[in-house]
């Protein structure tokens, strides 16, 4: 995936608004619902808002999808704060079969992954489908001795840290785009 290929999927994105506008009245409720049920802590929002490099995030996605719903929100609290540096789009999958079929998981189509980029669309990293905390929640949901409604809300500890984990990676991006020699360059520091 060149940074030519990229820029035209990022470009094509919607942003996490419209992106939810996309879906049923029942859908926005969901993703309205984990969004509000989900905040960065100061701590986090300071991270954040200290990031000096522009980073692309180009989320593909499920409307329907209930890791979606309970992840993708997350992501965007994180863009939000610092809307600036943190440029988050998505893309539904079966839409964008050109891209999410550049990015299977493990033999399947998964959603979410994310892709992202340094601001000239260069590839960093991809990330997804699920974080170690949603893996482990699931996990037990399914080895265990009982399995949830798969769309029900997460308990307040694995969102908190599913949104951690997810941040470590919006981190990580930074700090690779922050201590790049060529864009060291480009930005004369």
């Amino acid at each position: 995936m060149d940074a030519t290929f990229l820029a035209g999927q990022f470009e094509a994105a919607l942003d996490y608004d419209a992106y939810v506008k996309t879906g049923t009245d029942e859908q926005q409720r969901r993703w309205q619902q984990a969004f509000e049920a989900s905040r960065l802590t100061a701590a986090q929002a300071a991270l954040v808002g200290g990031f000096v490099r522009e980073m692309r995030a180009l989320v593909v996605s499920g409307i329907w999808c209930g890791d979606c719903v309970q992840q993708c929100p997350l992501m965007e609290h994180v863009a939000r704060a610092n809307a600036a540096k943190v440029r988050l789009r998505f893309v539904d999958r079966d839409k964008h079969n050109e891209l999410s079929s550049r990015l299977r998981i493990n033999g399947g189509d998964r959603v979410p992954v994310v892709v992202f980029m340094a601001e000239d669309h260069e590839l960093c990293g991809v990330y997804g489908e699920r974080t170690l905390s949603r893996y482990r929640a699931i996990a037990r949901k399914q080895l265990g001795a009982a399995c949830d409604i798969a769309l029900a809300p997460p308990n307040t500890d694995e969102a908190a840290a599913t949104l951690q984990e997810w941040l470590n990676e919006f981190e990580r991006i930074q700090l690779m785009l922050r201590i790049s020699p060529r864009l060291r360059a480009s930005h004369g520091d």
